[in-house]
C-alpha cells in the first residue's frame, strides 16, 4: 500500500451520511458530531445510542435501507452496515460520486481511515499503525499523556488571540513535585515569570526564545517589589503571551497568589490557578515530620514568621494549645520573637520545635530545640532560610529528634 496522506476535515455543517446504525456505526456518528458534522443516518434500524440521537435531534434518521441517491450532496460517506454487499454498495457509489469512504467492513476497499487520535485541548494528534487500531490506539494514549506532561513542545509559533497568566504552584522546588499541569504550561509557555524557591530547574527544559524574568526575593531584600511582578504579568498578558507566573509552594499559601490574580483580572486577563504542594506540609514531611498524627496534633494552623509575631498577638488568637501543630513560613529571621510568642500565648516553653532547612534541596538539614531555646540552637548551627519552622509534639516523630527511637509514641525525651 502506498503511504497515506494524513488529513484534518473541517465538517462544520456539512452533510455527512453514515449507512448503519449499529454499535460500529454509533462510535463514527459521536466522532462526526464532535466535529460539527451535519449527520444524516441511513438504516433499516438504529441501535439504543444512534435512536437517542436522533431523538434529540442530533442527528437525521431514514429508517429504511441504503438508496443509490442517498449520498447525494454528501461531503463524507461511512458505511458500518455489517452486510458485505451493502457496504460494497455504498463504497462504489462513493466512488462514483468521487466521496472518501470510511468502509467499516472492509478496510482493504475504504479509501479514508478514521485515526487513533491524542487531544489534548487544542493540540490534534492523528496515530496509524499499519491498520492495526489496537496498536494505534496504544500510541495515541502514550502521546497524549505525553502532551499532559509537557514531555513535547506545546508552545504556539503564531500569535495568541489573547493573552492569559498561570499562577503555578511550583512546590518546594524539587523538579518531582512539580504537578503535571504545571509542566504542561511550563511547555507552552512564552514568558515565565520565576521565584527564587520555585523548581528552577525545569528552566532548562524551556525553549531559548522563552523570556525567563527572574523576580526572586530574599530576607530583606526585594529587588522586584510585588506591585512590579504585578505589572509584568499584566504587560505580557496583554501583549498576547502565555505567562506563566512560576511560585514557590502554593500560590495562595503565603504566596501572594490572591494580589496577582487581582490584578490580572482587573486588566481583563484569563487566569488558571495551578495548585502546588505547599512547603507548610512538604517540608517537615522531607524531614520526616507529620504536621497532624493520630493522637499527637488533630490539626494544624500555618502562619508567617516573616514578621514578629509579639507585635501581631491576634495572629495567635484562637490557635490551640493542645494536639495542634503551628508551622511557621519564612520564619528564621524572627524565631527568636515568635518563639517568645508562642510562649506568651500559652505554649509550654518545652513545647518541641524543628527548623527545616531547604526542603528537598542540596542542604537539608532539621535542626531541633524547643520554644525554649531553640533560637540559640539555631544560631550555634547557623541556620539559614529558606526554612520552614514546625512547632509541636509532632516533632518528636521526626527520626532525628533527639531520643527517637522507631516506632517510638510521644512522649518521652527531650522536651517532654
Amino acid at each position: 500500500m502506498t503511504d497515506l496522506l494524513p488529513l484534518h476535515l473541517r465538517l462544520d455543517g456539512r452533510r455527512v451520511v453514515v449507512v448503519g446504525g449499529g454499535a460500529v456505526a454509533a462510535r463514527s456518528v459521536e466522532g462526526l458530531l464532535a466535529a460539527g458534522g451535519d449527520v444524516h443516518v441511513v438504516a433499516p434500524a438504529a441501535g439504543p445510542a444512534v435512536a437517542a440521537l436522533a431523538a434529540a435531534g442530533r442527528v437525521r434518521w431514514d429508517p429504511r435501507g441504503y438508496a443509490d441517491g442517498d449520498l447525494d450532496g454528501a461531503w463524507l460517506v461511512v458505511t458500518a452496515t455489517g452486510v458485505p454487499a451493502v457496504d460494497a454498495a455504498v463504497s462504489a457509489g462513493a466512488d462514483r460520486r468521487r466521496l472518501w469512504c470510511l468502509d467499516r467492513g472492509d478496510a482493504a476497499r475504504a479509501t479514508a481511515w478514521t485515526p487513533a487520535v491524542a487531544r489534548v485541548d487544542d493540540v490534534v494528534v492523528s496515530v496509524g499503525a499499519g491498520g492495526d487500531p489496537r496498536r494505534a490506539g496504544r500510541l495515541a494514549r502514550g502521546v497524549a499523556a505525553a502532551l499532559e506532561r509537557g514531555d513535547l513542545p506545546l508552545r504556539r509559533s503564531r500569535p495568541r488571540a489573547a493573552g492569559r497568566v498561570a499562577l503555578v504552584g511550583g512546590g518546594p522546588g524539587d523538579v518531582g513535585l512539580l504537578t503535571l499541569r504545571g509542566r504542561r504550561l511550563l511547555a507552552e509557555a512564552d514568558v515565565v515569570v520565576v521565584d527564587r524557591l520555585g523548581p528552577r530547574g525545569v528552566l532548562e527544559d524551556l525553549d531559548e526564545d522563552v523570556l525567563v524574568v527572574d523576580v526572586g526575593k530574599t530576607s530583606g531584600n526585594h529587588p522586584v517589589p510585588q506591585e512590579r511582578i504585578n505589572e509584568l504579568l499584566v504587560e505580557h498578558g496583554l501583549a498576547g503571551r502565555l505567562v506563566v507566573r512560576l511560585k514557590g509552594g502554593d500560590p495562595y499559601v503565603l504566596g501572594r497568589g490572591g494580589e496577582e490574580l487581582a490584578a490580572c483580572r482587573a486588566a481583563g486577563l484569563d487566569v488558571e490557578v495551578v495548585p502546588g504542594v505547599t512547603s507548610a506540609v512538604s517540608v517537615p514531611a522531607a524531614a520526616g515530620i507529620p504536621v497532624t498524627h493520630r493522637g499527637v496534633a488533630r490539626g494544624v494552623t500555618v502562619l508567617t514568621g516573616h514578621e514578629d509575631l509579639a507585635a501581631t498577638p491576634a495572629a495567635l488568637a484562637g490557635v490551640p494549645l493542645e494536639q495542634h501543630t503551628v508551622v511557621l513560613l519564612m520564619g528564621v529571621s524572627a524565631l527568636r520573637a515568635s518563639a517568645a510568642a508562642l510562649v506568651a500565648a500559652g505554649r509550654s516553653p518545652a513545647t518541641p520545635v524543628a527548623v527545616v532547612e531547604d526542603g528537598y534541596g542540596p542542604r537539608q538539614r532539621a535542626t531541633f530545640g524547643t520554644l525554649a531555646d531553640v533560637a540559640d540552637v539555631a544560631a550555634a548551627a547557623g541556620v539559614r532560610p529558606p526554612a520552614v519552622v514546625v512547632v509541636g509534639d509532632v516533632v518528636r516523630l521526626a527520626p532525628g529528634w533527639p531520643g527517637a527511637r522507631p516506632g517510638a509514641v510521644p512522649g518521652e525525651g527531650r522536651g517532654a
